[in-house]
């Protein structure tokens, strides 16, 4: 069982920056992926980002590209996500999970971080 723990979030104006952190304990593997999620009041969660723990690829979204990074820490079992150029459509529940590499389904979540940008 993996524990997922997000921090960071909070409110800030648009064209401003944040930095979310997910420190992940527990059954940990080298082999895991580690994404970002996000969900806004009344729509699904969509996903954000994703970074291998081994060799550090990483995947985003159109809408966030060239404005979020992910990137983590191996030797603090977190996984951070710089955001950049802030609009109001980032503002949601933000999400880490976890999923084996060899999986398509993230089986591990925490419990979500609050980004609101105000206009």
């Amino acid at each position: 069982q993996v524990q997922l723990v997000e921090s960071g979030g909070g409110l800030v104006q648009a064209g401003g920056s944040l930095r979310l952190s997910c420190e992940a304990s527990g059954r940990t593997f080298s082999s895991d992926v580690m994404g970002w999620f996000r969900q806004a009041p009344g729509k699904g969660r969509e996903y954000v980002a994703s970074i291998t723990w081994s060799r550090g690829y990483t995947y985003y979204t159109d809408a966030v590209k060239g404005r979020f990074t992910i990137s983590r820490d191996n030797a603090k079992n977190t996984v951070y996500l710089q955001m950049n150029s802030l609009k109001p459509e980032d503002t949601a529940v933000y999400y880490c999970a976890r999923r084996a590499e060899s999986n398509r389904n993230y089986d591990s979540w925490g419990q979500g971080t609050q980004v609101t940008v105000s206009s």
